[in-house]
């Protein structure tokens, strides 16, 4: 779909949840409060978005994020080219989930960020384009997909021309997700939690798997397929992640059984091990995930014949896991 077709998806879609800016129930929260008069719901955001920062971003898959023998080469003329990595990634403040042992707390929880213009955030999207990025990467888009919806439509009008990626936490109405069909290329949930009492004990979110379920279903919906340009890398599709956590293994091997079993085998899945308690971690896991767990849980997948398994061990390498301070200039640069 060519830039023009998504600036009129977006005006569809902007008619279309319009009614949220008075009444939102954008997410399953259904707080219903009046954003146009900026009143705060649960996730602590008003009608306009908060942005912590907007930065090229390597910590995501090698797909999304490009490596250098996967990364793209334009010509820039004069006989020059130049190298095209690295995630887009815009990190917006506030969240409709809220986990407990959230590494981005910061954002999440203290809801920290400007709050911006959605010609800013327009401009950051060009900006990160110019810089030579891969796609712009929408992390926790949720609560402010209206803000960052008429964003990208100016984007789009002043040239934008990028793969557009949803990273979200998984907890969102089908409904939400089916007004976003021909805008969104990408499509990055979370999978978090399968048992209700474990996401009522960790999100306060005990029907987090029934919506994150349907939410799914509607992405594969609109991009059942994963299609990579030469280099390697996503140009549209649904990846899903699965963030395993020690002592829960169990969930994990019901989730991997729901993607085999109602999405699909041939679904893309990135299994991540990065789990660090952190903020406000529970007593069952305040402590980091064991290997043979891991190992566990990516057998299961592997028996399941799931086509594309993305494996994460570089967290089980480092002797110190390092978390992102969203209060410096450069949160994943470490001293």
């Amino acid at each position: 779909m060519n830039r023009w077709e998504k600036i009129k998806a977006i005006d569809k879609a902007l008619m279309q949840l319009k009614h949220h800016e008075k009444e939102c129930h954008l997410c399953p929260r259904e707080c219903r409060i009046d954003r146009s008069q900026n009143e705060l719901g649960f996730c602590q955001t008003g009608c306009q978005a908060k942005l912590s920062h907007a930065l090229i971003h390597f910590g995501e898959e090698p797909l999304l994020s490009g490596l250098e023998d996967c990364s793209q080469k334009i010509n820039k003329g004069k006989g020059k080219e130049k190298i095209r990595s690295g995630s887009g990634a815009l990190f917006f403040a506030g969240c409709n989930l809220k986990c407990l042992f959230c590494q981005n707390y910061q954002l999440s929880w203290e809801n920290s960020g400007i709050t911006v213009t959605d010609e800013k955030i327009a401009e950051k999207m060009l900006y990160l384009e110019k810089k030579g990025v891969l796609n712009i990467n929408l992390v926790s888009p949720t609560h402010i997909i209206l803000p960052i919806l008429k964003a990208l439509k100016i984007a789009l009008q002043k040239g934008l021309n990028l793969p557009i990626v949803y990273n979200s936490n998984g907890y969102e109405k089908a409904e939400t997700i089916r007004n976003l069909e021909g805008i969104i290329d990408i499509y990055l949930p979370d999978l978090k939690y399968f048992n209700s009492q474990t996401s009522k004990r960790f999100s306060s979110a005990g029907d987090y798997f029934k919506f994150a379920a349907d939410t799914l279903r509607e992405m594969y919906r609109q991009q059942p397929e994963l299609v990579l340009d030469g280099e390697g890398i996503a140009l549209k599709g649904l990846i899903i992640r699965h963030l395993v956590l020690p002592n829960n293994i169990e969930e994990s091997f019901n989730l991997l059984d729901f993607i085999a079993h109602e999405i699909s085998t041939d679904v893309c899945v990135s299994l991540m091990s990065q789990y660090y308690p952190c903020y406000q971690a529970p007593s069952e896991i305040n402590r980091q995930l064991s290997v043979k767990e891991y190992k566990k849980v990516l057998l299961h997948g592997q028996r399941l014949g799931f086509t594309t398994l993305f494996i994460q061990t570089a967290s089980f390498e480092k002797k110190e896991h390092k978390l992102p301070d969203f209060k410096k200039d450069k949160p994943f640069i470490w001293d």
